[in-house]
């Protein structure tokens, strides 16, 4: 997914997010907008929720590839 340019000038709130929550606080965070964006994608945003909820996965998923390799 490309970041929206409204972020290109500041930190990414996930990476603020990451550096102070604890690992498993994080991974919750990142495991909720998955569920959040995957249970409303019907009613709400289709295409593009399903779209954030791969977004969100990918970054979960790379958090236990960064363990894994560690």
């Amino acid at each position: 997914m490309n970041t929206p340019s409204h972020y290109a000038k500041s930190i990414q709130p996930w990476d603020a997010m990451r550096a102070w929550m604890s690992e498993e606080a994080f991974r919750g965070f990142l495991q909720g907008n998955v569920i959040k964006y995957v249970a409303r994608y019907k009613e709400k945003g289709g295409l593009d929720d399903l779209k954030k909820a791969q977004h969100y996965l990918f970054e979960l998923i790379e958090t236990y590839q960064e363990k894994a390799n560690a």
